[in-house]
């Protein structure tokens, strides 16, 4: 793959031209900046953004405003390539926190190694209504300690209003849930992209994670998706390359709570 060639493919698709990721969410293009405003329980922020050095603290101010004005707290996604350079110091002088960095990977579904299969005794089951949703929920509040409702709230209405844009998957030990999964689908592009990927403790190191990746990376192929895109942790990069990913930036969350 050419990088330079992926990572504008990526940008112009996924954040120029970044579309809402749910029902009760807006996309808006306002100088030089994209961003997304979403209910109190959705994902609000700027998605992209084509900035200069003289123009950037003010539109760093012109969001603030906008997104107070309605109450809302919102994130700041920055990419290692945005511009200006010193982009995340301006924001963190603005009062926003930063996040952990994660690294961009791509994977071109063709490519890679999806011959992985779940531990004995382990199932992998779709979610295709409320009962596998809160399924969904339980693995992420054990394997994150965060509260899921707002994880909730937004597979409940993806399900409900456009379900052929999400596949999402839980891995059962009997009855218990252990292990879940989301792949985001966009249509019109090449990208699918894979979130969400928690195990809770005692079933990690087992090879769970590796075939929920598998999993939905055959989803992604039988719809015709040529690359799954991964914000991915330090802990999840390792195993994302053994698969056959490759890293092309990182990024930071960028938070300001009002």
């Amino acid at each position: 793959m050419d990088h330079a060639a992926l990572l504008a493919l990526f940008d112009r698709d996924l954040r120029e031209g970044a579309r809402p990721d749910g029902p009760d969410a807006r996309v808006e293009r306002t100088g030089g900046v994209v961003r997304q405003v979403a209910s109190e329980r959705g994902w609000s922020g700027v998605v992209w953004s084509a900035l200069d050095e003289a123009g950037a603290d003010a539109a760093i101010a012109g969001q603030i405003g906008h997104y107070t004005g309605l109450g809302l707290d919102f994130e700041w996604k920055l990419y290692g390539h945005d511009r200006p350079a010193d982009l995340g110091r301006r924001l963190r002088a603005a009062g926003f926190t930063a996040g952990p960095e994660e690294t961009l990977m791509i994977g071109e579904v063709g490519a890679l190694a999806l011959d992985a299969d779940p531990p004995e005794g382990v199932r992998v089951v779709p979610v295709t209504d409320p009962a596998g949703v809160d399924l969904v929920a339980d693995v992420h509040e054990k394997a994150f300690g965060t509260d899921s409702s707002g994880l909730r709230h937004q597979l409940l209405a993806r399900l409900s209003s456009d379900p052929d844009t999400l596949v999402a998957v839980v891995a059962m030990a009997g009855d218990e849930p252990v292990s879940a999964a989301r792949m985001e689908l966009v249509p019109g592009t090449p990208f699918a992209g894979l979130w969400g990927g928690g195990t809770v403790q005692g079933w990690r190191g087992r090879g769970i994670y590796r075939t929920l990746v598998a999993h939905r990376a055959h989803a992604a192929a039988d719809r015709g998706y040529r690359y799954l895109q991964v914000d991915a942790s330090r802990q999840s990069r390792p195993i994302l390359e053994r698969l056959g990913f490759v890293p092309l930036t990182t990024t930071t969350p960028y938070l300001y709570t009002s």
